[in-house]
């Protein structure tokens, strides 16, 4: 131990167990001991944030051994642990301020350059880096939540909204959700986000203006959940509905709508979704196709009713959501509820788990990377306080407030971005309804005043609660949380054992889930529980506290109302807690309360003032808050009073109407084939060549190519925010117009005309099936090898018509002009091309006469959603001139642009050394820290580099054909090697069917997929019936399509 002076003073007081300091100076934690112990001293002031209690019992162990020596021997290998916990708690901590280091450079590097690009003068609101002012996050809680404080006021908005029926989709995938006797607390899945959305739904359902509201969630069909669960749809039932029964209808109200997805017959933990996450998209898209016609009919006048927005709740349903909102073209919305990269800081900081065990138990880095997806994505990001801003979306590579602040400020003056965007943070706390709450008084003997002659009987919880307690009549402390240790439980309990006024005066009553048995329950929370059984063991607290293993999701206003009978107090001592409702429903029953200062409880005080916030941390400070308010009653009715006369703001009516004037604000997007003028649906009736003529729809960005050339720029150009300079861009638009109408189109539209009748729909539209080859070769002859053998596996079908074929794949269209011709292929073998990694889309023609191609320029309206057009390609050309090969000499680019390939929506690179560029995911990093969302593919065995729209993919070019054309999903077969481009994990996965070629592409992407941010099982089903391996022979592809049911044998 030599050159450790610091720790041998410890190890001699240890190994003496001399007398103990003063009583005074010890901690709390060392005072429950009853005696002072140099072991745990050591372990609490050197190794705090550890958990120790292995620790202890070796103490206990080596206290407990007669022999002087052995148990000399002991207390100095323990030491020798707790000094290893020490340094590594040091090396964390030295980690962390690296990592934040790290973060804060990246991000100033990157708003400079993104400062620098946007090269007009900056006005005085875009200089400013005051990351707290309100317009990078949004009004501020109290100016926002007072506009509304009448009954007067929301009904004035109500009429407002007469005449409006709109659709909304939310989406939440995880836990168990149904409308009624929510079982919240059976596991960490079914928590506070399932009440939240579902009472989302019902109050959106319920408000003047909305025709219908559906809830996305995952159909569980498993023994051990109960059957409802298992239900395709259920009606939820509104309430305050009554003022708008005029404008109900057949499909109108909300619903909770059931998917089915992963596997059938298993409740599978959140973590375990997101293999399966493809499958719910493409559900949940077929049902969104068909209600949105089904309400057309109802109320849209034959028209399509698309959704105004698609709304995720958690990293899950963010990812479907953006999914979905890319394959309709409708804004999107989400909600976080808790986020993936403040979890693995605060488990990279506890030190007992290393970062590889954390991403293998919670999928950690799978679920950032949705969360990041997501602010690519969505057009507003819903918070319920500004600490989750200020301080874990923050942490984000697509979310820096100050640029976001800045790019604000230029939107408001008109003045063009650069292709630049960062989504809207709105403060929009949850709300609650309260019309039906009746705050408690009176006392636990009598009911309320005026009602002695007709009591009504007491609720069945309050006796299962009272039963514990040998005085009822003193006023209750409640705690309502899941025995987690975050929530913090254990703290509470000491706190009130350690207090002795404090037990004199009031009980303790925690609310803790429920449970069957302690060894049923999760290894985390039966922890959780048993320590609180031991603390009440401890401090001889029977007949003071209560903790019933079951209630009903029915009985917890009986609960609140119990506590507020006794003139108790609410707590809510979590280490840190994202919002807080149920602070919220407390102060609606008339409970002060005590609350964490760490997160939400934060802005909920500020509204309500209404009770007192105490470190979670300090024991003392949580006994001090409780025995201040429960003894003082002039200060416990004073804090009554402030939350009854304020709860009014956390209402429901005023969190919808907030939340649908942030929908209004968002620019109305929907597939753009739908016609104005006709009232009909062009899915229907219009083919590629219809659209060609409808030169005058301005709406558009107009483009077409006969051969697949580049025509124009116009794609290149559309770097204006959404809010942006729109009259340059219309003026863009009918310049292209004008341009496409006076050349190449002439005679194009004139070889559609004629052959109007034959060709009105796409080939593709009277497949039986479709398969989709998209095996990833980096040489066209193998990609024309693999072909044919797939040609010949299904000749006969082929010839017959009833199977089509779509080439999706990284190659640019006059590549595959080659590939066609050098491989002895005709355009008409194909009916779609699916070009530039997704990025285009093309037709073949039936009559070779009119050309071989006909692209889909709607497709190109359908992705170019915050497509960054030339600010994103100088960024990505000043990216491409810095990667050089650092073992070389001349440090000569090795990235370089490639104009032949590029086009509008693609931008192509050549890469010469594939192992010497950074990874993909540094690429994206880079273009999200300076708000550019797109999405950056390595193809071809890393030799290219295609940067093309956040919501184009090849996978979402099928999708993109199920919306468009009516091509079911269940009917398409994709074809792919073992590997491919780093897309790749979007073609496996869904309603379609895949075939993996054995041996195919095995090795050849391998370094590519290496350097990804999780591993491809986190995202790939392991065992789906949809997913079979096939040799590459023809033979051998024709017995897997086969087994598949694709074809008969």
């Amino acid at each position: 131990m030599a050159g450790n002076d610091w720790i041998n003073s410890y190890l001699e007081a240890i190994l003496d167990v001399g007398p103990g300091l003063d009583e005074k100076k010890s901690s709390l934690l060392l005072r429950e001991r009853g005696r002072f112990s140099p072991t745990r001293y050591f372990v609490e002031e050197v190794v705090s944030g550890f958990d120790e209690t292995d620790l202890h019992r070796a103490w206990a162990r080596a206290q407990a051994t007669r022999s002087p020596q052995e148990r000399n021997t002991r207390l100095e290998n323990m030491c020798w642990r707790i000094w290893n916990l020490a340094r590594q708690k040091k090396q964390l901590e030295g980690e962390l301020a690296q990592r934040n280091a790290k973060r804060r450079l990246e991000h100033e590097r990157g708003r400079r350059e993104a400062v620098a690009d946007m090269s007009e003068d900056l006005s005085e609101g875009e200089k400013g880096d005051a990351v707290g002012d309100s317009s990078a996050h949004g009004d501020s809680i109290r100016s926002r939540l007072s506009r509304i404080n009448s009954v007067d006021a929301m009904e004035a908005w109500a009429n407002q909204q007469k005449g409006k029926k709109i659709y909304i989709v939310l989406i939440s995938l995880h836990g168990l959700i149904r409308g009624e006797n929510m079982e919240l607390g059976r596991d960490s899945d079914t928590g506070g986000q399932v009440k939240y959305v579902v009472e989302l739904a019902r109050a959106l359902g319920s408000m003047p203006g909305v025709y219908r509201v559906d809830l996305f969630t995952r159909q569980v069909s498993a023994p051990d959940v109960d059957w409802s669960y298992g239900e395709p749809t259920e009606m939820l039932t509104l309430r305050d509905s009554e003022d708008f029964l005029d404008e109900m209808g057949e499909s109108s109200g909300a619903y909770i709508v059931r998917i089915p997805f992963g596997p059938k017959d298993k409740y599978i933990p959140k973590e375990l979704l997101w293999p399966h996450i493809p499958e719910f998209v493409d559900g949940a898209l077929s049902h969104i196709i068909q209600m949105s016609k089904s309400l057309g009919e109802q109320i849209g006048g034959g028209k399509p009713v698309w959704p105004v927005a698609i709304h995720g709740h958690y990293a899950d349903a963010g990812d479907s959501a953006a999914l979905l909102s890319g394959a309709l073209n409708v804004p999107m919305l989400f909600t976080g509820h808790s986020l993936g990269r403040d979890k693995l800081e605060q488990l990279l900081k506890q030190g007992r788990l290393s970062r590889d065990e954390i991403n293998s138990t919670y999928k950690i880095m799978r679920r950032i990377e949705a969360e990041e997806l997501s602010l690519d994505s969505s057009e507003i990001v819903i918070t319920s306080t500004r600490q989750e801003i200020e301080q874990q979306w923050r942490l984000y590579d697509g979310f820096d407030p100050i640029l976001e602040r800045k790019l604000r400020a230029r939107i408001k003056r008109n003045v063009s971005c650069y292709g630049r965007f960062m989504p809207r943070m709105a403060i929009i706390p949850p709300g609650m309804e309260f019309h039906h709450i009746i705050p408690q008084d009176g006392d636990v003997d009598g009911e309320i005043e005026g009602n002695e002659d007709h009591p009504t009987p007491d609720p069945p919880i309050w006796a299962e609660i009272m039963r514990f307690f040998t005085n009822p009549r003193k006023p209750m402390i409640l705690a309502l949380a899941r025995p987690d240790p975050k929530k913090n439980i254990t703290t509470l309990v000491k706190a009130f054992g350690e207090c002795r006024p404090l037990r004199e005066l009031a009980n303790l009553t925690l609310i803790m889930g429920n449970r069957d048995g302690i060894d049923e329950m999760s290894s985390t929370n039966a922890s959780v529980l048993l320590s609180v059984l031991k603390l009440i063991d401890k401090y001889d607290l029977y007949g003071q506290v209560a903790y019933p293993k079951h209630h009903k999701q029915s009985d917890v206003p009986d609960i609140y109302r119990l506590a507020a009978k006794t003139k108790g107090v609410f707590i809510n001592p979590a280490f840190i807690e994202p919002f807080g409702l149920t602070l919220i429903e407390a102060a609606a029953h008339g409970l002060p309360i005590v609350a964490t200062k760490n997160g939400g409880p934060v802005d909920i005080h500020r509204v309500l003032d209404n009770g007192l916030l105490v470190d979670p941390h300090d024991q003392q400070s949580i006994a001090d808050a409780l025995l201040k308010l429960v003894a003082e009653k002039h200060l416990w009715a004073k804090c009554r009073q402030n939350g009854l006369k304020n709860i009014h703001l956390f209402s429901w009516p005023e969190h919808c109407k907030t939340y649908l004037s942030r929908i209004a604000s968002c620019k109305p997007r929907h597939p753009q084939w739908q016609k104005n003028d006709d009232g009909s649906d062009t899915s229907d009736t219009d083919s590629p060549g219809d659209s060609l003529r409808d030169i005058q729809d301005l709406s558009l960005n107009l483009k077409f190519s006969l051969d697949g050339e580049k025509i124009g720029g116009s794609g290149n150009d559309n770097s204006l925010d959404s809010e942006g300079n729109a009259t340059d861009k219309k003026s863009k638009i009918e310049n292209d117009a004008l341009a496409w109408s006076k050349g190449v189109v002439k005679d194009t539209r004139k070889a559609v005309d004629q052959n109007s009748s034959s060709g009105k729909f796409p080939s593709l539209r009277k497949r039986k099936q479709i398969f989709v080859i998209a095996v990833d070769f980096d040489t066209i002859t193998s990609l024309a090898e693999a072909t044919r053998k797939i040609f010949e596996a299904v000749e006969k079908e082929r010839t017959e018509g009833s199977i089509g074929f779509i080439l999706s794949t990284s190659l640019a269209i006059s590549e595959i002009r080659f590939f066609l011709s050098s491989g002895g292929f005709s355009p008409s073998d194909f009916d779609a091309f699916i070009c530039n990694s997704g990025s285009d889309l093309y037709y073949s023609t039936p009559n070779p006469e009119d050309g071989p191609f006909v692209v889909d320029f709607y497709y190109h309206s359908h992705i170019e959603y915050r497509w960054g057009g030339e600010g994103l390609r100088k960024t990505l050309v000043r990216w491409a001139s810095s990667v050089t090969d650092k073992k070389a000499d001349n440090k000569e680019g090795i990235v370089t642009a490639s104009e032949q390939l590029s086009t509008d929506y693609c931008y192509a690179f050549t890469v010469k050394m594939p192992g010497s560029v950074p990874a993909v995911k540094e690429l994206q990093k880079v273009l999200r820290i300076q708000a550019l969302r797109c999405r950056a593919i390595y193809c071809q065995n890393g030799t290219r580099l295609n940067v093309i729209p956040v919501c184009a993919s090849r996978s979402q070019a099928l999708r993109y054909l199920y919306v468009r054309w009516g091509v079911e999903l269940a009917n398409m077969v994709v074809f792919a090697g073992e590997s491919g481009d780093t897309d790749y994990e979007g073609l496996l996965g869904g309603l379609h069917k895949s075939v993996i070629l054995k041996g195919v592409c095995s090795s050849a992407s391998n370094q590519l997929h290496a350097n990804r941010s999780y591993p491809l099982t986190d995202v790939m089903p392991s065992e789906s019936p949809n997913i079979v391996r096939a040799p590459e022979e023809s033979s051998g592809i024709r017995n897997s399509l086969e087994q598949l049911g694709c074809l008969k044998g």
